[in-house]
């Protein structure tokens, strides 16, 4: 198995099923561009490698993730390529194999967005998901302005998008973007027997059905994700998310 290329991300495989963990506790599993690459890498060589049939994604046992490291967003330079945290996107958005999340505490942003690209979702009852982007004078990212109202509505989306304000692991399925809502502590335990079992299935016909599924959707969430990143990287130089941000990291400084 290869090795992570950031101690922040593990890489373990439990029979069939590649399990990629997000681990850096300390700071709320805030993620950084070298996580990033980590998550991105991991998914392709899962993707790619016989001995596995699916992916699950996981935090620690208290937090999805927070999202992105504000530090290392902010210090983060595209020297002509294309950043990691869009190479993840990417990476899951054209995954062939099933992808499983176990959600706890908080999901953050692309802790949110990431989540409309798996195909199982079990999240924990005391778990708090956020799609902040307008708050932080943003526009959403991942193909979920596009996968969001596809899933619940426009007004669902809108509420979520527009508003940007937190919500429930409960209001998450009951909109379609979590498939139970379970008690804290049972999360991991019943991810990964539903992964185990759809591990168990034959491999082709899973991943044969998963790809009709998303067929028709496909080329529309690429398109999504780099009309996105265009908007996105316009408004991450307005003087609204200069001076969000600007504000954010005082704060942490002070």
């Amino acid at each position: 198995m290869i090795e992570s290329c950031d101690p922040h991300v593990r890489y373990t495989q439990d029979g069939s099923v590649f399990v990629l963990q997000m681990h850096r506790p300390e700071k709320k599993n805030a993620l950084t561009q070298t996580m990033y690459r980590a998550l991105a890498e991991g998914v392709r060589y899962a993707d790619a490698n016989e001995t596995v049939n699916v992916i699950l994604i996981r935090g620690t046992n208290d937090c999805f993730t927070s999202g992105n490291d504000v530090n290392d967003f902010v210090a983060a330079t595209d020297r002509g390529t294309e950043r990691p945290s869009v190479q993840y996107m990417k990476a899951i958005s054209h995954a062939r194999k099933p992808l499983v999340a176990a959600v706890n505490g908080l999901a953050v942003g692309i802790g949110t967005t990431m989540l409309l690209h798996c195909d199982l979702v079990y999240a924990a009852e005391d778990s708090w998901l956020h799609l902040p982007f307008t708050r932080l004078g943003l526009c959403p990212e991942a193909g979920s302005s596009y996968l969001t109202p596809a899933l619940m509505g426009h007004q669902r989306a809108a509420e979520l998008l527009l508003l940007g304000e937190r919500f429930t692991a409960a209001k998450a399925r009951e909109y379609g973007m979590i498939n139970e809502v379970l008690p804290t502590g049972n999360v991991l335990a019943h991810a990964m027997q539903k992964a185990r079992d759809l591990a168990a299935l034959p491999s082709e016909a899973v991943q044969t059905s998963k790809h009709l599924l998303k067929r028709a959707q496909q080329g529309v969430i690429d398109e999504t994700i780099s009309l996105e990143l265009v908007n996105f990287a316009r408004l991450l130089h307005s003087p609204d998310a200069q001076a969000i941000m600007q504000a954010f990291l005082n704060r942490k400084r002070g």
